[in-house]
């Protein structure tokens, strides 16, 4: 983290002889009325105005439009199948409704799309022509849509709540950037079912206000994690109960988490917390100074506990089971890297107690490294019985130990830098799961420290994947299902490198670039500078 190491588009059938014909009532002129502006289409008319008694007109006059393309959005939806007509736009009469039986379930769905497209919410009034219908049904995946705009008006359905908002997101999106949503059908399903970023709010301070900005634009980029880095040195930035002596001056309060936390469910996103430890633990050892590792020579490295006393874990247990409750979500992360005394060359000579609490519980063979797999299993056993998903920073694991860390925990990878590093493949083909934290691509470190440069959505868009787990090279494509998805990263290792204001400018087009990759791991199919353009026009 940190500062001491730091489906293919598919084109119609064969459609060019499916034409919609317009009958057009003949003015008193004589003259018949033609297509709407831009459509593209022709008109015919009679070559004069006929008697009474003369036949109709003919040929009748006739418009077309030409096959409708993917609506112009940011993630791109899969596949598009094109159809012929004049799509759809909100009008006077446009309102949004939703199915009977869905009604509970889809409500604050359709009431934001309907605010969002300042149209009425009319619940579970009939679809009238023009209108938005919302409801759940099919058997896709999990987060997937189907969109339909057909007769002039438009029907989004999704096995899951969060794939109906999905559609809504890109009806918001193809609104913003043309007007309009084409005609024809979108499927769409994202590549990844973790799609996240991740705020150090520990290292520096963020407003709850601030918070939430994040979370509305993550949630029309279809990405579904935020993650709450809130205990390191520098500070501890949400208030206790336990241990209100932790908390650095600065902070959130436990009612703005709890809004956070509400804003984030209704917008389908999933708040994962983190009090990282063995390491990373200075605001509650400035509290705690006798938590303090300390070696053989007296060094005090900062940020250790020492985790040969029990009381090192009882305060770490004690805050672990208060947030608990206060995050509700299915996720948390545990920590566990950059632990110091693993970073020196001989950790059992540079920290003798922690070999002697080795042995004491491991026998003979026991290592420093055995403790601190010891210390992470027992953090998950605090954290399991609530159901969430553990993961754990990549350094938090170690090979050829007497003990190894409990098979349900996911690996967070971020580096390859640290001693003894382990390709992400070693993880992997032990059957781990694996969440990518690429710090070459998604490290958004403030004031660019020991050699991490502020990262380009370029770079992301053109080069990086779910499968890059480390530097460049993706990892074998069959280890593709053990790869969840991806998050980017903002770390406050220089906290007045930049305003909030700043940074929320500096990762807007990394973040879009890595909202569309987890989404859709392919070669995207519109230039670097194409996608720039369109990112600005749908937000």
């Amino acid at each position: 983290m940190r500062y001491s190491i730091r489906g293919p588009r598919r084109g119609p059938a064969l459609l060019a002889a499916a034409v919609a014909l317009a009958t057009v009532a003949a003015c008193s002129n004589g003259s018949s009325a033609g297509p709407p502006a831009g459509t593209g289409g022709t008109t015919s008319t009679g070559a004069s105005s006929p008697a009474a008694s003369s036949p109709p007109p003919s040929p009748t006059p006739t418009r077309t439009y030409p096959l409708s393309k993917a609506p112009q959005v940011v993630p791109a939806v899969l596949a598009h199948r094109a159809a012929r007509g004049p799509g759809w736009k909100p009008g006077p009469g446009t309102g949004v409704v939703v199915a009977e039986k869905d009604a509970f379930a889809l409500a604050d769905e359709a009431r934001l799309i309907a605010a969002e497209l300042r149209v009425p919410y009319r619940g579970t009034a009939a679809a009238r022509p023009g209108d938005v219908s919302l409801a759940l049904g099919g058997s896709g995946a999990a987060e997937s849509y189907t969109l339909t705009v057909r007769d002039g008006g438009i029907r989004i359905t999704g096995p899951d709540q969060a794939g109906v908002f999905y559609g809504t997101r890109t009806l918001k999106q193809a609104v913003r950037s043309t007007g309009s949503m084409p005609e024809g059908v979108v499927t769409d399903a994202p590549a990844k079912p973790q799609r996240g970023l991740m705020v150090d709010i520990a290292r520096k301070y963020y407003t709850a206000d601030w918070i939430e900005d994040r979370l509305r634009e993550m949630a029309d980029l279809k990405l579904n994690q935020l993650g709450l880095h809130f205990s390191d040195d520098q500070g501890f930035r949400i208030a206790s109960d336990t241990h209100p002596e932790v908390v650095s001056q600065r902070h959130l309060s436990k009612a703005e988490v709890r809004r956070i936390v509400q804003l984030a469910a209704s917008l389908h996103i999933t708040v994962v917390p983190e009090i990282d430890s063995p390491g990373h633990l200075g605001a509650v050892i400035a509290a705690h100074p006798g938590l303090q590792l300390v070696s053989a020579t007296g060094r005090t490295p900062r940020g250790a506990v020492d985790i040969s006393k029990p009381a090192s874990a009882r305060i770490v247990d004690e805050l672990l089971r208060e947030y608990a409750g206060l995050f509700p979500g299915a996720y948390w992360n545990l920590g566990g890297d950059e632990y110091v005394a693993l970073m020196s060359k001989n950790p059992e000579a540079t920290y003798p107690q922690l070999a002697r609490a080795a042995t004491a519980r491991y026998g003979p063979s026991g290592r420093v490294q055995d403790l601190a797999t010891g210390w992470l299993n027992d953090r998950a056993a605090v954290v399991r019985p609530t159901g969430k998903a553990m993961r754990a920073w990549n350094d938090g694991f170690f090979a050829g130990g007497v003990t190894s860390a409990d098979k349900d925990l996911q690996v967070a990878y971020w580096t390859g830098k640290e001693i003894g590093a382990r390709p992400p493949v070693s993880y992997l083909s032990a059957g781990r799961k694996m969440i990518n934290y690429n710090d070459k691509y998604l490290y958004y470190v403030l004031g660019q420290p020991n050699r991490f440069v502020y990262p380009t959505g370029r770079l992301i868009y053109e080069q990086w994947t779910p499968l890059v787990l480390r530097g460049s090279t993706p990892v074998p494509a069959r280890y593709d299902s053990q790869v969840l998805g991806g998050s980017f990263a903002i770390w406050g290792d220089l906290p007045n490198a930049q305003t909030q204001a700043q940074v929320a400018a500096g990762i807007r087009m990394p973040l879009t670039a890595t909202a569309q990759k987890l989404w859709d791991a392919r070669k995207p199919a519109i230039s670097w500078a194409a996608f720039q353009a369109l990112a600005v026009r749908v937000r």
